[in-house]
Parts: structure tokens; C-alpha cells; sequence
């Protein structure tokens, strides 16, 4: 009955997170700790569950947030919206840094403009990503574009914060968040993170999609066995939204399905999540939990995750081939944490 509850709590909006044990709740409206003081970095943070992560940090008092994204126009819409719900000395507090995640430089960039306009880093919120989409490949590195959108490019930014995110920690506890998905699970078996070739297959809209999941849930735990490990004040965890009432659940899932994706976008919604529900446990990740290398799902239930997912040398391979692709693509050297 509790495994019932959990997969309720965790997917579905309405009164579902309710159905979490006592010590599994989070209540974005009285839970998340007052932020003053501290400076967040939200990547895809001007909309969907981003936006609503960004907000409620501004709500909470954080210093600055660093919204990540490629467009100027929305980002000055959320800021507007920042502005007449929450005031104009939090909406400053907003600060834009152009970014596209699957072009690496640009990825470099922004973290040397992030690092340049702050002088500490507690919160890395690691939320952006390609949806339920078909094949594609990169312009440039001829890579597949969901694992250089969803991880690649994220590694990308982690590693040129890592000096101020190290230097934040020797003050308090620093929380790196990366948003993976129960989709995760779709990702093929045989998955290894072999080869660039391997990356390179089109597994289709759903295994394209899932296997980038995978990678970000497998990433937060190589950050938990190697940063954490030598950062102890540095947590790194992974996050579930659920069933989120989203562009990328309402627009781009017609992509790949023009027709069966009104299943998604049309018949689901009633039981959807809005993006402040489906925020929560980014929310938890980000400011409260005390734990790392956890895969959290709403509103703050720790689950395994799949079995490839608890495999520490599939992280290790998928690490390996991160830096392959970083060192032979872009000339980029990468630490090991």
C-alpha cells in the first residue's frame, strides 16, 4: 500500500503529495529555509519547473540567482513576472546568462560570467534539458544532442564552477541538484557508455530521452562517490518532478508524436502536476536535504532508482566517455572531482 502511495505522491498534482509519510513531506510554501545571503545558479531557470524553482529561491530571500537559458525575450517575461508578484528588488536579483547547453563553449562561457559576478555559489540547480524528442545531432560536435543538452554541457558548466563552488563550501553547505526523471528508466539495458558510435545510435524518442535521464542520475552519484567525498560540505543529488504540466509535456512531445502525444499533452492533464508542484522536490534538493547522492522524488521520497542506475562503473564509464567527448571535440581537460 505505501509503494501505491509513493508512485501517486511522487507522478500526480492535486492533494497526491499529501500521501508521503510525515517524514517524507515538503511544502514549498513553509518548508524551504530563509536564503539570505546565498547565491544560486538555476540552468533552464526563465521557465516551466526552472522558473518556479528560480522564483521561490527569490522568495526566500537568496541573494542572487543566476537564471541559465538561450533567450533574452523569456527571461525578460519571468523577470516581469518576478516584478509584479514579488517586487522590483527581487526581480534585480535575477541576473541572466545567455547559455545554449549543447554548444560547449557556450556552456565555458557562462560559467566564467557566472564566477566573474559572484564571489560564492550555494546552490547549482541543474534543470535544463531536451525533451521527449527525435534524433538529433549537434551542429558542431555531431553528438547526440539530448546527452550533450542534459549532460554534457551540464558537466561542462559543473566543472568551471567547481573553484567557486569548493571555496562556498569551506563556509557552509553547498547543494548541487540535477533534474533526472523516472524516465530514466526507458533507457535501453545494454546501455554501457562505450563509445561515441554507442551515443550515437537514434534509440528513438523515448530511448533518446531516457538514457540522458539516466546520465544525470548517474552523474549526481559520480559527484557524491568523488566531490562529496573530498567536499563533504558539497551534497549532490538527483531529483523526479513527476507528471508535469510543462512546454516540454504540452508542446514538444508532438514532435516525435503528433498524434499520440495529445495522450500526454490532453488526456493527462487533469492529473499533471503544475510546474510549482512539479518544482518540489528540485526544492527539497536544493535547499534542505542534508544528504547526498540520493534520488529524490516528490515530495521528498528517496527511491534507488533502476538497476543501471545503482551501477557505479556505469558512471564511471559514462565519465570516461564525457571527457573523451570534452578532450577530443573541444580540447576541453576536465578534473576528476
Amino acid at each position: 500500500m505505501e509503494a501505491i502511495k509513493n508512485t501517486i505522491a511522487e507522478n500526480m498534482g492535486g492533494v497526491a503529495h499529501a500521501l508521503a509519510r510525515d517524514d517524507q513531506k515538503f511544502d514549498i510554501e513553509k518548508d524551504i529555509p530563509d536564503q539570505s545571503g546565498k547565491v544560486a545558479v538555476v540552468t533552464g531557470g526563465s521557465e516551466g519547473i526552472g522558473y518556479a524553482g528560480a522564483f521561490m529561491l527569490l522568495k526566500n530571500n537568496i541573494e542572487k540567482v543566476f537564471i541559465v537559458s538561450p533567450s533574452q525575450d523569456v527571461f525578460n517575461g519571468c523577470q516581469n513576472d518576478i516584478k509584479e508578484k514579488l517586487g522590483a528588488d527581487k526581480a534585480q536579483r535575477a541576473v541572466w546568462v545567455k547559455c545554449d547547453l549543447g554548444d560547449i563553449p557556450s556552456a565555458v562561457q557562462a560559467a566564467k560570467d557566472i564566477s566573474n559576478g559572484a564571489d560564492r555559489l550555494d546552490i547549482l540547480v541543474l534543470n535544463a534539458g531536451r525533451g521527449i524528442m527525435t534524433y538529433q545531432l549537434t551542429e558542431g560536435s555531431q553528438i547526440d544532442r539530448h546527452m550533450m543538452v542534459n549532460h554534457v554541457g551540464h558537466v561542462a558548466l559543473t566543472s568551471h564552477l567547481l573553484p567557486l563552488l569548493k571555496s562556498t563550501s569551506e563556509k557552509g553547505t553547498v547543494r548541487i541538484q540535477l533534474q533526472s526523471s523516472n524516465a530514466h528508466e526507458m533507457a535501453p539495458k545494454d546501455t554501457k557508455f562505450a563509445s561515441i558510435d554507442e551515443l550515437n545510435q537514434d534509440l528513438g524518442p523515448n530511448g533518446q530521452y531516457g538514457r540522458s535521464k539516466l546520465a544525470n542520475l548517474l552523474y549526481a552519484r559520480y559527484l557524491d562517490r568523488h566531490l562529496h567525498k573530498s567536499n563533504p560540505n558539497i551534497l549532490a543529488n538527483a531529483t523526479h518532478p513527476g507528471f508535469v504540466e510543462t512546454k516540454m509535456s504540452t508542446q514538444d512531445i508532438h514532435e516525435p508524436y503528433p498524434t499520440a502525444g495529445y495522450g500526454m499533452s490532453v488526456a493527462m492533464a487533469p492529473i499533471k502536476k503544475d510546474q510549482w508542484e512539479g518544482a518540489t522536490s528540485l526544492l527539497y534538493a536544493a535547499t534542505k536535504t542534508d544528504r547526498s547522492g540520493e534520488y529524490i522524488c516528490p515530495p521528498a521520497i528517496v527511491e534507488p532508482g533502476s538497476e543501471l542506475a545503482r551501477n557505479p562503473e556505469l558512471g564511471e564509464s559514462l565519465m570516461k566517455l564525457t571527457r573523451e567527448i570534452l578532450k577530443t571535440k573541444f580540447n576541453m581537460e576536465i578534473s576528476d572531482y
